[in-house]
């Protein structure tokens, strides 16, 4: 072969190579069934998801490799379980969304626990996060979905801290650290043994610290009040 149709091969084998596309990426599912749960002092606890996603969030949504709602709902289901104890508790999900304003992302994620016992006693907390991240230019591209991933990872880190202080602070007297039995959990499951703890004294705090033990029997009557704080990450 002469030298111009080798050129002419190796033009073309550099022009195949350019035009070959990268792999899309691939992204590892969130799981957080390693954190240690909380034993809520009820006989059930149903976990449910009331977000549905407004015009603004939901074409955002829609380029995420992994959903912020099922994906929250999935660790609450696994951190919150019910000890047996007569009652009933609600944990829902109210907001999982990701919004694009002026290129930067927005996310948030806000739970409620509203949980019912013996003698007209009730409880209640609240645990709220968000935060931002640049958005890149296109969110459809491996860059987009990326930075989708990353803010939702993000958001699970701030609310598996956020969710434990609101816990402790406003439903301290519902935390059952024995569970000889454990289940009762919309989606079943038990689990058995004494659940070790040491204090978790601020929201910034290590997430999987739980709070320390509690004594006594059942929660008094009357709601218990709601300590908001909002986790923020860049």
């Amino acid at each position: 072969m002469t030298i111009a149709p080798r050129l002419a091969a190796a033009a073309l084998l550099v022009t195949l190579a350019g035009c070959s596309s990268s792999p899309p990426p691939s992204f590892a599912p969130l799981d957080y069934s390693y954190l240690h749960p909380y034993v809520l002092k009820v006989a059930t606890l149903n976990v449910v998801n009331n977000y549905t996603p407004g015009p603004d969030a939901q074409p955002v949504l829609n380029n995420d490799p992994v959903s912020p709602a099922a994906t929250l709902q999935a660790m609450l289901q696994h951190r919150l379980v019910a000890s047996g104890d007569p009652g009933t508790g609600t944990v829902t999900v109210q907001n999982a969304s990701i919004t694009e304003t002026n290129g930067m992302l927005s996310g948030t994620m806000t739970v409620d626990i509203n949980l019912q016992g013996p003698r007209g006693a009730t409880g209640f907390a609240e645990a709220s996060v968000s935060a931002t991240e640049q958005a890149p230019d296109d969110l459809t591209s491996a860059d987009g979905q990326t930075a989708l991933y990353h803010l939702t990872k993000h958001l699970m880190d701030l609310m598996n801290v956020q969710l434990p202080y609101q816990l402790q602070h406003s439903l301290r007297a519902w935390i059952s650290w024995t569970n000889p039995q454990a289940g009762g959990l919309a989606t079943g499951g038990a689990m058995g043994g004494v659940i070790q703890a040491t204090p978790l004294t601020t929201p910034a705090g290590d997430a999987t610290t739980p709070a320390a033990p509690v004594t006594g029997g059942q929660p008094p009557a009357g709601v218990l009040g709601v300590l908001p704080v909002t986790g923020n990450g860049q």
